[in-house]
């Protein structure tokens, strides 16, 4: 799936899966933009691929395919808006 980057202070790796119209998915991008990092995000709901390819990839990091994701250098996720995991596991 194609991502948009935001550019901000490099931390880790970060990909937000998310969908356009989920207000958790907002404020988890509200909140990255806070904290100024950068990250990758993608709409899962607007993205052009088939169905099965996108639940096979959120898959593999939260089989309830529930949003927001957010990956961590491809190692780590989490699940839902927590921004005290976020910071947490960012390291700030």
């Amino acid at each position: 799936m194609k991502t948009t980057h935001v550019p901000g202070k490099k931390t880790r790796k970060i990909l937000l899966y998310a969908l356009s119209t989920c207000i958790w998915c907002r404020r988890t991008r509200e909140f990255l933009g806070e904290l100024g990092v950068d990250y990758d995000y993608v709409y899962v709901d607007l993205a052009d691929v088939p169905e099965e390819e996108k639940e096979k990839e959120i898959g593999k990091w939260n089989p309830a395919l529930s949003f927001p994701v957010i990956v961590i250098d491809d190692k780590e996720c989490i699940i839902g808006y927590n921004p005290d995991d976020i910071k947490n596991k960012l390291g700030l």
